[in-house]
């Protein structure tokens, strides 16, 4: 079976999609991925034919900074090149048998379903199918007490979804597939298609209101097991006591040297050693004490479960690698999906209450750290997560389903 992804975002979103991607691939499909033209190396790396748009998801959000709307218009503007590179990317999207779809309720394969038949589903590593169980992310839990009011997040979502959309997506269907404009946001609900979730249900349970073409099939992790750690890494995690890992994957941080005086001032009060990644906020660019390590990059899956605790931002791809681990979370939510991460941490137990950026201190980041390390409850959770997680096979899980679904 032919099968395409199309995913946009940071290295985070993508990596799950490019992990399934590569296990499909080995299980003797071929698979294409769309996507920006800086992840031409991860995809083609993995044995997946690449068809790249114009764009750079790291510059991007550099540029914009850690705010919703800055992002959404951001990401809107990345999606034009699905416009301007549509000779080259519409192979991938016609001539093949199945679309995964990773972007807002399914827009430009809709349309391709629409035109050539081609079926799609679409393909999520966090929930964002309408529920009546929790609110759309990134609406205020708070008001999940009043009478649907987390219904009708997901239908004001999508109006707003519409409005940001509506210009491209009406040309590529008129000028780029020769088909009728659209006029409204019942464009995202034209077609009924499968939903594939990557996420364990052990931390996000089957909704009641989740029909039986709503799927989670567990986490769509991906080892490195061929990946070498330098020697000075290997040297400062063993040389003292247990470090901690303190990192904000893809979140631009506005004065990265006041932030890298924060976390070095609250692991000074705290008395914890921690690793600490640079990630796309470009922290620890100042001369750094003995109990402070940077990193670039080291997968998660060797990192974290060597580490006494890690401290992050709450990406879905983070929490998810920190949560296998077993061992404690405390998450700094900037926006959007990290706030519902950070709440399922606190309802689970694996990790104490947050501390959302813009409240991100010297004190608070110490206090918070020592919660995370020193509460044996909170140790005992996260380890017994952790095992569960691990026992769950998620990518085998969504390559059986997509089969089911499409009768291969």
């Amino acid at each position: 079976m032919k099968i395409t992804f199309l995913a946009l975002g940071s290295r985070g979103d993508i990596q799950p999609y490019a992990a399934l991607g590569r296990a499909l691939t080995e299980a003797g499909h071929e698979v294409s991925f769309i996507s920006t033209e800086n992840y031409k190396n991860l995809i083609e790396e993995r044995g997946i034919n690449f068809y790249p748009i114009p764009g750079n998801a790291e510059h991007l959000v550099k540029n914009k900074g850690a705010d919703t709307s800055a992002l959404m218009w951001a990401f809107r503007n990345t999606a034009k090149g699905m416009i301007t590179n549509a000779k080259q990317i519409l192979p991938a999207l016609t001539e093949t048998d199945l679309i995964l779809n990773q972007l807002p309720g399914g827009a430009f394969s809709l349309d391709i379903q629409e035109k050539y038949g081609i079926p799609m589903s679409l393909a999520a590593t966090i929930p964002l199918i309408q529920t009546s169980a929790f609110p759309m992310m990134g609406w205020p839990r708070s008001l999940a007490k009043f009478p649907r009011y987390n219904s009708w997040s997901y239908k004001a979502s999508e109006h707003i979804a519409w409005a940001i959309l509506k210009s491209l997506i009406n040309q590529w269907r008129q000028d780029i597939l020769g088909l009728s404009k659209i006029t409204n946001s019942d464009y995202f609900r034209r077609h009924k298609v499968p939903v594939l979730n990557g996420f364990s249900k052990h931390i996000v349970p089957k909704p009641p209101d989740w029909g039986n073409d709503v799927s989670i099939t567990g986490y769509w992790f991906e080892s490195n097991g061929g990946w070498e750690p330098p020697k000075a890494l290997i040297n400062f995690i063993e040389r003292g006591k247990r470090p901690i890992y303190i990192g904000f994957g893809s979140m631009p941080v506005r004065n990265p040297k006041k932030t890298t005086q924060t976390i070095i001032h609250a692991l000074e009060e705290s008395g914890e050693r921690a690793v600490v990644n640079t990630g796309w906020g470009d922290l620890v660019n100042i001369d750094l004490p003995d109990h402070v390590f940077k990193i670039e990059y080291a997968p998660f899956d060797w990192l974290f479960p060597r580490m006494k605790a890690v401290v992050h931002h709450g990406g879905s791809g983070t929490t998810a690698a920190g949560l296998r681990s077993g061992v404690p979370s405390l998450i700094i939510p900037f926006l959007f999906d990290q706030f519902f991460w950070a709440d399922r941490i606190i309802k689970l137990g694996a990790g104490p209450d947050p501390i959302p950026y813009r409240k991100l201190s010297a004190a608070s980041l110490a206090k918070g750290i020592g919660l995370v390390v020193n509460d044996p409850k909170i140790r005992e959770n996260s380890a017994k997560i952790g095992a569960k997680i691990r026992t769950e096979d998620g990518i085998n899980n969504a390559i059986r389903v997509i089969r089911e679904h499409n009768n291969t």
